[in-house]
């Protein structure tokens, strides 16, 4: 059977048929586990971009948590802050106070004690004027003249 332009139908259906199996085989050997082993590497991929989200998305809610426990540290750190100077400022009133209580004392000590010696020296100013007015009187007694011990005497009196 010879067809116009030499075509050979038998060795056009042998070459189509070379040709499919050609392709089947391909298709099996090269196609199918080419697209196997894409469809496992996108999958690996996007779980692996999936875990990246959460890891992430994790990483935030533990930057805010941070950031919210930060804040809490930093207000407590100022509310003790104001604390102590409080405790402080307290602590150096009751110093002051103290200090003027003291200063207080000390001074109604010493003018006490500038008082009893004041006292003491006193009398043993009036001690040793007694002496001296007695050694006086023995000096008078002692001279012969009795009229002087009486106008002493007037004049203590007198003065007295």
């Amino acid at each position: 059977m010879r067809v116009p332009l030499n075509i050979d139908w038998q060795q056009i259906l042998l070459h189509l048929f070379n040709f499919l199996f050609l392709a089947g085989g391909l298709y099996l050997l090269l196609y199918k586990p080419v697209k196997h082993f894409m469809e496992k590497r996108e999958a690996y991929y996007k779980n692996m971009d999936n875990a990246a989200k959460e890891k992430i998305a994790a990483a935030e809610s533990l930057k805010k948590q941070y950031a919210s426990h930060l804040a809490d540290a930093q207000s407590e750190i100022e509310e003790m802050k104001k604390a102590a100077f409080e405790d402080a400022e307290q602590t150096a009133q009751s110093y002051l106070t103290e200090a003027r209580e003291q200063k207080h004392k000390m001074i109604d000590e010493a003018k006490k004690a500038a008082q009893s010696e004041k006292e003491k020296i006193m009398q043993e100013a009036n001690a040793e004027i007694e002496e001296l007015v007695s050694a006086a009187i023995d000096k008078m007694l002692a001279s012969t003249d009795e009229n002087a011990l009486d106008k002493f005497l007037n004049c203590a009196e007198k003065e007295g």
